[in-house]
């Protein structure tokens, strides 16, 4: 909303004070600056060895490796919203430079995605072109705010000598495999050796490893593999040609991008065996130091349960499910498998049973068609759709039935949606008397209810008078004896674990433990992506690709999209960009065996491959010969105390990515520490997430936005071009019309400003709303900052030599102390708060600020403001530069109160106020506050029934 410009104003009276601070005087300061700083390379931090490596006494300090999440570099740029983090991250690391610290800190580009190739579909410009000029745009943004990264150790996922990398830890994943005895991943050639050997046998067959073909042995290899190639069950979306991880399938069952349907389709895909480290990556999260909000994301995601797994036999096999109450087994009256599950057709008999319920089949002539038809209506569903407590619960009958091991006694088995294929074995048994689930399925195809666990809220146990299921971990397991075993009378805990004995005994179960994971799909159809280094032989046999063939380069392809379909055509098969590219897809290699022909893979990897793994090339960005040298790695990133898995120090960023980056690169730390190529098991120890930067966004009588800026408030309401419009507090952005760039504001106020207005605005973990009408306050702040410390008609120094009074020295002490915890702890708002509350007593002082105060008050606006620090710096009469000052240290004589106020209620109400030493206990404050006089004629001669004291700040008397 427009309002006359201070800024301007400020601008305008520069004639008569040549040298007051304003955005034009901001503007120049801040240039200059930052070329100082580029030629000076004063953010440029040493490695302990390679060729970064230098000043071995700063090496020699204690290290802080502080990170942003990778800024995916937009066409549209950046608006305020967007530097939050990386203004904070930056003031955090320059007040650790003044600390004593070596600090890493520095900034790339997660350039591989989706954007950049849709607008190379449209435009036909090729997608590094587009976002190579998106990333010098944003590097410009970034630079303008005075943001102190280290530019030599920049980079962008999309250099190929950075994905060469990223190639390289796709195939050491490939290579390996987890070894549950030892509780790690190892290399895949100790695995063959053990089958070699015959120290290991060869699974699903009595032959020797030797006895083989070579597809045979690559199957069983794929088996163990921590990246393998499988035809699974995927998330395909037709609209956007490309499957899609789970995480990227929104609640509703679309794609997270472009909101087109998602089905279930089963193709061979990519995946990385993140399930084999789903202990670890529980175990592992109570050493880090994360909000409590994110992990417990994590620790659902990961979705750990204990439990059995069960044999039902049928015809002549078995189907196995896991449950986690194996306790009620014989209450169990029928089965459900998932839609896909790969029986399901293997037991589906050719004509409906005899005697078969006429509400079991669907309406259908046979099984199959009942089959065929339920499993089709499934497919359109999200997994979140079919998990939803939904009223109408419906399934078919498949025509089999299975056997209870526990009684013998003969159970339907359905299919319905509400089992998925994705957890567990894809089966369940189905023990209505207990589970609001199954008892609503049980309820619509009248199934019986057996009661197994005595209710304790007096229902009784005849299951066919209850209205809903009795769920209860804490109660006596009934009408539970069979054949060689019985549960009548036990608890939960008894009859589970007694259970389980007798099913290992029997040999058809066994006490396991299941995850909600899922393994990680892998592949994308996509051009624009890392392409996967490996080849198929004539066989279709995956072969690695040697190191010396890395990176394997993107081809140039005439069409940049994978083919898409109509959103709502399920029976659809992807077909990549790559595949078209013949001459690339087709090779002759020797990959050491002589020359043959193979194909290339024609997936790419998925936008979060690069982003895995990008803190390590953050260490030794120019290195050609390692992924990262260890001693250097050790040095950042190792193990020490209070980090015993290692880490960076701080990563700052959205609590969007808990599920996604954050899990998938804990995977990849592990893989590559339990391979030895580094010794960190974890990429990131201190984690904050930022909040968000809101903003009004305004909506004519259509419910169209219009241009924020150019709203009018009058009298409590808003108008855009004489009509009136809705006010709502929403997200920033160009399609809301209501974005505002930081280069706007850093233009009317310089970049400091803008700095502390956005680390002014509140907690850092908050969100807040933009009010562009408020930056004002901060560039008063800083040109009070300036008047005090400089004359605004000789751009000289003021400041004097004198001694500085005791008033002064407090406040100035109990700065120091204060900002220097508030910045420690990230609390930025308050750390300006106690800047502002010192400038401010210097102002109404009125005289002169002493050299003795002026220095430190700008050394604590450094890490805040460090343009303006630095030209105060050298106004001050020093040549060095303020980044790698000493931070002020408080003197304690001078911080702690010579006296406080307390307040004495009498009844809740304040009587007086009194000025107690800071010190004083509270025997000694409760006689001083029944002796002042106030309290005394308040008391008026009553009795006192309770004194409560709270030294040294208050006094509360409950009179008798």
């Amino acid at each position: 909303m427009s309002e006359t410009n201070p800024a301007a104003t400020a601008a305008a009276s520069a004639e008569a004070a040549p040298h007051r601070y304003t955005a034009a005087m901001a503007a120049d300061i801040e240039a200059r600056w930052q070329d100082f700083w580029d030629a000076d390379g004063t953010y440029a931090v040493p490695n302990p060895k390679g060729d970064l490596a230098g000043d071995p006494e700063l090496v020699a300090k204690p290290k802080k490796f502080i990170m942003d999440m990778f800024p995916y570099p937009s066409g549209a740029g950046l608006h305020v919203g967007h530097p939050l983090g990386y203004i904070a991250t930056d003031v955090y690391a320059r007040f650790q430079r003044m600390t004593g610290h070596n600090v890493l800190h520095t900034l790339g580009f997660d350039a591989f995605g989706l954007p950049a190739e849709q607008y190379a579909v449209q435009t036909g410009t090729h997608p590094r072109v587009s976002t190579e000029a998106n990333i010098e745009n944003m590097k410009s943004q970034l630079r303008r705010l005075g943001l102190g990264h280290d530019k030599r150790r920049s980079f962008a996922t999309i250099d190929p000598d950075y994905y060469k990398w990223t190639q390289w830890i796709f195939l050491q994943i490939f290579n390996s495999w987890y070894d549950d005895e030892a509780g790690k991943a190892r290399p895949i050639s100790e695995l063959i050796a053990r089958f070699e050997s015959g120290e290991r046998p060869v699974p699903g067959t009595t032959r020797a490893w030797g006895e083989l073909s070579a597809a045979e042995r690559a199957d069983v290899l794929g088996e163990y593999r921590l990246a393998y190639a499988s035809d699974a069950p995927v998330n395909w979306c037709p609209g956007l040609g490309t499957v899609l991880a789970n995480e990227e399938v929104t609640a509703d069952g679309r794609s997270e991008r472009g909101n087109y349907p998602v089905f279930k389709a089963k193709l061979r895909q990519w995946n990385m065996r993140i399930t084999a480290y789903a202990d670890r990556l529980l175990e592992d999260l109570e050493e880090l130091d994360w909000p409590e909000a994110i992990k417990l994301q994590q620790r659902n995601w990961i979705g750990r349960s204990e439990g059995a797994r069960v044999d039902f036999p049928i015809d002549g096999e078995h189907i196995t499910v896991f449950t986690t109450r194996p306790d009620t087994l014989f209450g169990a009256t029928y089965m459900v498998l998932a839609p896909e599950h790969p029986l399901v057709e293997k037991f589906t008999p050719a004509a409906w049973p005899e005697g078969t319920h006429e509400v079991w089949t669907g309406g259908h002539a046979t099984p199959a068609e009942a089959v065929a038809a339920y499993r089709a209506q499934a497919a359109s569903k999200s997994d979140v759709e079919r998990q939803a407590e939904a009223k109408d619960k419906t399934g078919v009958f498949t025509g089999a039935f299975a056997t209870n091991p526990v009684n013998g006694e003969k159970i339907p088995v359905f299919i319905a949606d509400y089992v998925l294929m994705g957890y567990g074995t894809g089966a369940i048994m189905a023990v209505p008397a207990h589970d609001g689930r199954d008892f609503a399925f049980a309820r619509a195809f009248e199934l019986p209810v057996n009661c197994v666990v005595e209710p304790t809220d007096g229902r009784g146990t005849d299951a066919s008078t209850w209205d809903d299921a009795f769920v209860s971990y804490d109660a006596k397991i009934v009408n539970s004896t069979g054949d060689g075993v019985t549960l009548d009378g036990l608890g939960v805990v008894e009859a589970k674990a007694r259970i389980t004995e007798w099913l290992q005994d029997q040999g058809i179960g066994e006490g396991t433990v299941n995850f909600r994971l899922r393994d990680w799909l892998f592949s994308r159809q996509r051009y624009w992506g890392e392409p996967f280094p490996i080849v198929y032989d004539e066989d279709g046999i995956a072969h690695a690709l040697p190191e010396s063939m890395l990176p394997l380069e993107l081809p140039e392809v005439e069409d940049y999209s994978p083919r898409t379909f109509d959103p709502d055509d399920a029976n659809t098969q992807p077909e990549t960009p790559l595949s078209r590219n013949e001459e690339w897809v087709n090779v002759t290699l020797d990959l050491g065996d002589g020359p043959k022909k193979y194909r290339r893979e024609t997936n790419t990897m998925p936008n979060w491959a690069g982003s895995c793994w990008y803190e390590l090339r953050y260490l030794d960005p120019h290195n050609s010969e390692k992924l990262v040298d260890p001693e250097i790695e050790q040095y950042w990133m190792g193990p020490r105390e209070g980090q015993p898995h290692g880490g960076v120090d701080l990563y700052v960023g959205g609590a969007e990515h808990a599920v996604l980056h954050l899990l998938y690169a804990r995977f990849w730390s592990k893989v590559l520490y339990d391979l030895g190529h580094v010794s960190s098991a974890e990429p990131f120890h201190k984690l904050f997430n930022q909040g968000m930067i809101q903003a009004y966004v305004y909506r004519d009588n259509r419910g169209i936005a219009v241009p924020a800026a150019e709203v009018e408030e009058r009298d409590g309401a808003y108008f855009y071009e004489g009509e009136k419009v809705s006010r709502l507090l929403g997200k920033m952005g160009k399609s809301l019309k209501n974005a505002v760039t930081p280069d706007e504001i850093a233009a009317e106020y310089g970049a400091d400003t803008l700095r502390l207005y956005e680390m002014a605005m509140g907690p850092l973990d908050v969100s807040r709303p933009w009010d562009t009408r408020a930056v004002v306050g901060q560039f008063r702040l800083l040109q009070r900052l300036w008047r005090n410390i400089v004359d605004e008609n000789t751009g000289e120094a003021t400041v004097t030599d004198a001694e500085s009074d005791e008033e002064t020295l407090r406040a100035l002490h109990k700065a120091i102390d204060g900002v220097r915890q508030d910045l420690e702890g990230l609390r930025f708002n308050t750390a300006i708060a106690k800047v502002t509350e010192l400038n401010n007593h210097l102002t109404k002082a009125g005289v002169a600020v002493p050299r003795s105060v002026a220095e430190p008050l700008v050394l604590m606006v450094a890490p805040l403001a460090p343009h303006v620090a630095e030209e105060l710096w050298r106004k001050l009469g020093r040549t060095d530069s303020v980044v790698h000052q000493d931070f002020p240290v408080a003197d304690a004589r001078y911080v702690v109160d010579e006296t406080v106020t307390c307040v004495v209620q009498i009844k809740g109400k304040v009587k007086a106020r009194l000025e107690v030493p800071p010190a004083i206990s509270d025997e000694e404050l409760e006689k001083v506050a029944l002796s002042d006089g106030k309290v005394v004629a308040a008391l008026d001669g009553a009795g006192i029934r309770k004194v409560i004291v709270r030294a040294p700040k208050l006094v509360n008397i409950v009179p008798a």
